[in-house]
């Protein structure tokens, strides 16, 4: 089963409210015959329409490949928050990769932050940038733990924003007594993602890339000119950039075994009116301290879009069951509360959690695996992805150097392996221990 048409429609969005509220975007045709391009990306979410937009920008010729339409997947599906820092904290990162590369490692998540904010300023994009991520914590250790962080973070990389919470001071943005306490980033935020991808298109199509939507890779030919094949096209290039993420499937062994595609899901409710500050007292986005994390925002017109849950399977669940029961333990007051939209959408994982970049072949590079922290990152993987194309690898070389180890055995075992771990860390969350 392919996991590009497992719960999708060719060329259709999914029934979310993000669809529901997208700006227009007319459809951009599928490839015929033979092309030439200085830079194939095969791949329209973020990460290959910041890659396409930055090449274009250097003078590069362009085709960019989507299989459905442009923020089809991850991108157009996620909760929408840009948070600072890496997936791991700098705590784990000066362990694993030691302070001078812990220390490449913000500066470069601070300025994927920054890109996000300039880029939709930039481009007139049909999103708002709203300030502030909080991070809830269920237990008196996760908020002491919380105020030490934002200490180290004030006092080794001088970033003051984030502001330790005491459980009146989260309850007075949040009122949920299930968290004792947590964090806010006023340097992170939240965007309408599937709006910013729209953005990114209209950008892309402004400085000259020849988009193409429906158009599924079926393979490539790899050589000095590579060449990518659609159903009824073949394009010949110099470059190649897999920006496919959770939708890889086997178009590079070395990518598939270090990342995993998992499935998420989100609800939207009906318009909360008055009842919007039972759920958020301020504009801001909400992450807690879950293994498989719960998060949430109140949208432009105050629904609360909550995600929450995985599946590791192909199809679906039935997704207003999995996303309400952990809503409601948030918020039980909300439990006559209708749910206008439901949906589901794959994102990709690695074993460390950390994004994998890689060079596969000489001319051929791939950004992915953001394990849910990828409106961001996955706008800065497109820069780096074409400065690594134009001779400037150092920075793609500071996120490739992080150790991306593969899946333990293999395809087949990865997704029965997660689910164990999974379900460890479920029954870990449920004991408080």
């Amino acid at each position: 089963m392919d996991l590009l048409f497992a719960n999708d429609k060719a060329g259709t969005y999914p029934a979310s409210y993000y669809a529901a509220t997208r700006a227009d975007l007319a459809p951009f045709p599928a490839p015929a015959g033979d092309l030439r391009a200085d830079v194939c990306v095969v791949g329209g979410g973020y990460t290959g329409l910041s890659a396409a937009l930055h090449l274009a920008q250097r003078g590069l010729d362009v085709v960019l490949l989507e299989a459905h339409r442009v923020g089809f997947g991850a991108s157009g599906r996620n909760g929408g928050q840009v948070g600072t820092g890496q997936r791991q904290d700098q705590d784990w990162l000066e362990k694993t990769v030691g302070k001078g590369h812990a220390r490449q490692l913000w500066d470069l998540s601070l300025e994927s932050v920054d890109m996000v904010r300039t880029l939709i300023r930039d481009h007139a994009m049909p999103c708002t940038f709203h300030e502030g991520i909080v991070h809830a914590c269920f237990s008196q250790g996760e908020v002491d733990h919380a105020r030490h962080y934002a200490e180290k973070m004030a006092r080794d990389y001088g970033y003051d924003r984030i502001t330790p919470l005491d459980n009146d001071a989260l309850q007075a943005i949040l009122p949920a007594p299930v968290y004792k306490g947590g964090d806010i980033d006023r340097g992170a935020g939240h965007v309408h993602p599937l709006n910013y991808a729209v953005g990114l298109a209209r950008a892309c199509a402004k400085a000259g890339v020849r988009l193409h939507e429906n158009s599924v890779v079926q393979r490539i030919d790899h050589g000095a000119k590579p060449v990518v094949h659609t159903a009824n096209a073949r394009i010949t290039c110099d470059n190649v950039v897999l920006a496919c993420n959770g939708y890889l499937g086997g178009l590079d062994p070395y990518v598939a075994a270090r990342v995993m595609p998992i499935n998420n899901f989100i609800v939207a409710t009906e318009p909360l009116g008055d009842r919007a500050a039972e759920v958020l007292r301020e504009n801001v986005a909400v992450a807690d301290t879950k293994f498989v994390v719960n998060y949430w925002r109140l949208s432009d017109d105050n629904r609360l879009l909550f995600g929450g849950g995985e599946s590791y399977g192909y199809r679906f669940p039935d997704i207003v069951k999995t996303v309400r029961k952990p809503m409601l333990e948030v918020y039980p007051g909300l439990k006559d509360i209708r749910i206008d939209y439901a949906w589901g959408g794959t994102l990709a994982i690695t074993m460390n959690r950390m994004p994998c970049f890689a060079r596969v072949k000489p001319n051929v590079l791939s950004a992915s695996g953001y394990s849910g922290h990828g409106v961001a990152m996955a706008t800065l993987a497109g820069r780096l992805l074409a400065e690594a194309i134009a001779g400037q690898a150092e920075r793609f070389d500071v996120m490739a150097r992080v150790p991306i180890h593969r899946f333990p055995g293999g395809p087949a075992m990865r997704s029965p392996l997660l689910v164990l771990a999974m379900t460890w860390y479920a029954l870990r969350d449920r004991l408080g221990i």
